[in-house]
């Protein structure tokens, strides 16, 4: 079965990571599909998010990395995928992705599976992870090695 695994991943974290392994573990090939959003302007663009998840998952030859921009069923549609795996930290991240889940099924059927994420990371965003980095904190232990680096690299060019 191949499953979509959604987000902007800017940057992907250490949560995102757990995901995408643990779908990983259980399907036979996994979509992580990086949004296009032209109405954000993020740290990295579409192209370098993309690089890094392919170097974080280069472990797992069932994961491929795309991006996408419109509604995600379309792209599942697309794609043949019938289900979308997304991980949940918090009672709030719940109440959103319902909302969104039961939209997509109305739309075109399309599951979506909610996974638990770790409790190691269920304070982890990628928005507190680029504030931390910001100033000047260490994300090492936050995100893939290859993150952190381009990273510190980033917002040390910021500094100097």
């Amino acid at each position: 079965m191949r499953v979509v695994c959604p987000g902007s991943f800017d940057p992907v974290t250490n949560g995102h990571m757990d995901i995408i392994t643990r779908s990983a573990a259980l399907f036979d090939e996994v979509i992580v599909a990086v949004l296009i959003n032209e109405a954000k302007t993020g740290l990295f663009t579409v192209e370098e998010r993309m690089a890094l998840l392919r170097e974080a998952t280069a472990d797992y030859p069932n994961v491929k990395v795309e991006s996408f921009r419109g509604l995600l069923v379309d792209f599942c549609r697309a794609r043949d995928a019938r289900v979308v795996v997304k991980g949940i930290r918090a009672v709030s991240d719940f109440d959103y992705e319902l909302q969104m889940a039961q939209m997509n099924h109305g739309l075109t059927g399309v599951e979506t599976l909610f996974m638990p994420t770790n409790p190691l990371y269920s304070f982890l965003s990628s928005s507190l992870v680029k504030e931390v980095a910001r100033w000047g904190g260490d994300v090492s232990a936050h995100v893939p090695g290859p993150v952190a680096a381009r990273m510190a690299e980033l917002f040390q060019q910021c500094q100097g």
